[in-house]
């Protein structure tokens, strides 16, 4: 891979793209998330990614069954995230002092390690104050259990009104904000890319292949087994539309004209945006993220760059462009 890079104004030093671990522990055994793993390693990456609610916590028991067995912890940029809950299927958030510390606190007993070297909060909980939640990671890094603290799945004015209030606090000043982000999502470059930029976050995005959709497996229809999944339809369904298939066939194009892959050019378009730190691949297999990663060091020509904005650039009005 290229050259580390520094997480917002933290000391953590991160490789250009992170290893996602949400198929861990559903998709994903053991087995092959260990593979994945060290083909990731391997590859020159340190920043793995999880969440409390991945796999029912296995993700994380799986990460700490690999330190248990001789991975060094030192050798990870180890990330987890509390706050997202899932009760009857369904998704709600709770960001209350005392719940998080204690998600944290079970997090680490799976992880297997004392602390984690960035926490984030999964969701936005509109029922708790944001101070009583801020407070929970005031305590967090005090007491050891997490070296930096960010955000994921926060809009524009959340992601600043929660680093607006940490930011006077030194080292408890949120490092990063986790978002959506690919050719197809372009939306937090409305809002939260510039407030990220502004108050010094490093931006991690998730799902950068468009939930698959940019890797052009679609692209000439959907396998009827997966097409009649309802995870599939909230899921993949949500950027099978026209716009993205004119997106993925200027991305298949460029990828024509290098001799590379789709994946690969939707990869090097996003990890060289504005504010973007690692983009965080997900695979649910070896071989899947070992088409990711081929590509890591590929470098986008201006011309095909400037294609790949126009095909997909966002709309912008009032208020970002002013009256």
């Amino acid at each position: 891979m290229r050259e580390s890079r520094r997480l917002g104004e933290s000391d953590l030093i991160v490789s250009p793209f992170g290893l996602g671990t949400s198929t861990w522990g559903t998709k994903t055994d053991f087995d092959d998330a260990t593979s994945q793993l060290a083909a990731y390693l391997e590859a020159g990456g340190n920043l793995v990614d999880t969440a409390d609610v991945y796999g029912g916590g296995h993700a994380e028991r799986f990460i700490g069954r690999m330190l248990g067995t001789g991975l060094l912890r030192d050798s990870l940029v180890l990330t987890t995230k509390s706050a997202a809950v899932i009760v009857d299927g369904k998704p709600f958030a709770n960001a209350s002092r005392d719940y998080l510390l204690d998600a944290l606190d079970a997090s680490l007993t799976r992880l297997g390690t004392d602390h984690v070297d960035l926490w984030q909060l999964h969701a936005w909980d509109k029922k708790t104050p944001i101070d009583e939640t801020l407070e929970a990671i005031d305590i967090a890094i005090t007491a050891g259990k997490a070296r930096y603290a960010g955000v994921c799945n926060y809009s524009g004015w959340q992601t600043a009104a929660a680093a607006v209030r940490q930011s006077g606090k030194n080292s408890r000043a949120l490092a990063s904000t986790q978002v959506e982000y690919s050719l197809v999502e372009r939306g937090i470059e409305r809002e939260v890319v510039p407030a990220a930029r502004s108050l010094g976050l490093g931006i991690l995005p998730w799902a950068p292949l468009g939930r698959g959709v940019l890797s052009a497996k679609y692209r000439y229809g959907v396998p009827e087994k997966r097409a009649g999944s309802r995870f599939f339809k909230w899921y993949v369904g949500k950027h099978l539309n026209d716009r993205a298939a004119g997106i993925v066939e200027v991305v298949a194009s460029v990828a024509d004209e290098l001799g590379t892959t789709p994946v690969s050019v939707a990869l090097a378009w996003l990890r060289d945006r504005p504010g973007v730190v690692a983009p965080l691949i997900g695979a649910r297999t070896t071989g899947q993220l070992k088409e990711s990663l081929a590509g890591a060091d590929l470098d986008l020509p201006e011309e095909h760059r400037r294609e790949l904005d126009e095909v997909s650039a966002p709309r912008f009005g009032y208020p970002e462009v002013g009256s």
